[in-house]
């Protein structure tokens, strides 16, 4: 396997088990980026752009990270809460009348990041051309009844996340949508390859993706699920299929038109490079742009849901838009914050040791928080630390 790119002194253990990925976890095309105090010290990219061919992967070669997109969407909705042009502790009614309907006067814009509001399923799932239409989403949310009392228990919104957050950006820009914010407040700032909506003049950088299957290592979190989650997602009735099932059929994530598209919930498309960047820039300056100052960091990082997650059934943790370091998501210390892609990606920022990472891959797998190839990288970055 030919590996590419570079690694600081100190950090070969990561080298080391970005090789054994492809060694011994069926890995078929990957990067991976970290970052500390702003400066990036490793840069490792090998195998295939496309999970089914063989053009080589390159340096700029950027994939779909799906839910690691809810990490970058969060920031939206912290950047302007930084700015005074949003209050956290307001109802989303206030800024989108119409989102009062069914009971849903009490729930705030907290409760869209926590998980809390109680709206992960739509009655009527979005047909994908209706999903990636902002204004048929947002009318579809609006209706929709809470299935819990908003704020009293949290559930992962797989896909509803997206357009709540899209439509309140909406609401308090005067009409800019998030994918059209954060390419111009987040990644022009920062030089990120990073997209919430693939520009056509980009496309030829994305590879294709798709299912893979691999063996489970020993010494990983196995990623075999309790019978109480196998259950939840055969239950077609469950909150479980129903929240990922908000869009029906699911998109061909390899379909231009889904790449198109601005889904800030499920189909961010970035480098390992992007994703470590716009991390690192959360926590600390990157070339001279940080975009969360210290305090608004701690509230992103302040645990607000934690528990018995009703959509994902095992135990999760949230801050605001962010999952945090637990048993269900593990990240790099308990103070890390950040978000996983469904199958693989991953992104997250630890502001006591000034890293952040990104990982991202043409090859799903079945996992949804908790990727064995993830987790690898992430144990070896801590070693590295560890050995300084």
């Amino acid at each position: 396997m030919d590996v590419h790119g570079t690694v600081a002194e100190g950090f070969e253990p990561v080298r080391e088990a970005f090789v054994r990925n492809f060694q011994a976890l069926g890995e078929r095309g990957a990067a991976v980026a970290v970052y500390r105090d702003g400066v990036r010290v490793v840069d490792l990219w090998a195998g295939a752009k496309d999970v089914d061919g063989s053009e080589p992967w390159r340096r700029d070669t950027a994939q779909v990270v799906r839910s690691a997109t809810k990490g970058v969407a969060a920031a939206v909705l912290l950047m302007l809460h930084q700015r005074g042009e949003l209050d956290l502790d307001a109802p989303v009614g206030h800024y989108w009348p119409e989102f009062k309907a069914q009971g849903k006067e009490k729930v705030l814009v907290r409760h869209v990041l926590n998980h809390r509001a109680g709206l992960p399923v739509l009655d009527r799932p979005l047909t994908p051309e209706e999903a990636a239409d902002p204004q048929r989403a947002a009318e579809a949310v609006a209706a929709q009844a809470p299935v819990w009392e908003p704020g009293t228990d949290h559930g992962y919104h797989a896909l509803t996340y997206g357009w709540l957050v899209d439509e309140l950006v909406r609401r308090v820009t005067g009409g800019r949508g998030s994918g059209e914010w954060i390419a111009d407040e987040i990644v022009a700032p920062l030089g990120l390859d990073l997209w919430v909506g693939l520009p056509d003049a980009q496309t030829h950088r994305v590879g294709r993706v798709g299912r893979v299957d691999g063996p489970e290592p020993a010494g990983v979190l196995r990623a075999r699920p309790k019978r109480s989650v196998t259950d939840a997602y055969d239950d077609p009735g469950s909150l479980t299929r129903r929240a990922f099932a908000a869009i029906t059929p699911f998109p061909d994530q390899n379909d231009p038109a889904f790449r198109a598209a601005a889904l800030p919930a499920a189909n961010g498309i970035a480098t390992a490079d992007g994703l470590a960047r716009f991390y690192a820039s959360l926590i600390g300056p990157v070339d001279g742009v940080r975009l969360l100052d210290a305090t608004t960091v701690d509230l992103a990082r302040a645990e607000e849901s934690a528990g018995p997650d009703r959509v994902l059934i095992v135990g999760t943790r949230f801050g605001l838009g962010y999952m945090l370091h637990g048993s269900a998501s593990p990240f790099l210390a308990p103070g890390s914050f950040g978000h996983p892609g469904r199958g693989g990606s991953l992104g997250f920022a630890d502001p006591e040791s000034g890293i952040a990472f990104g990982y991202v891959t043409n090859g799903f797998r079945k996992t949804v928080t908790a990727d064995p190839r993830a987790q690898a990288l992430v144990r070896a970055v801590r070693g590295a630390l560890g050995s300084r």
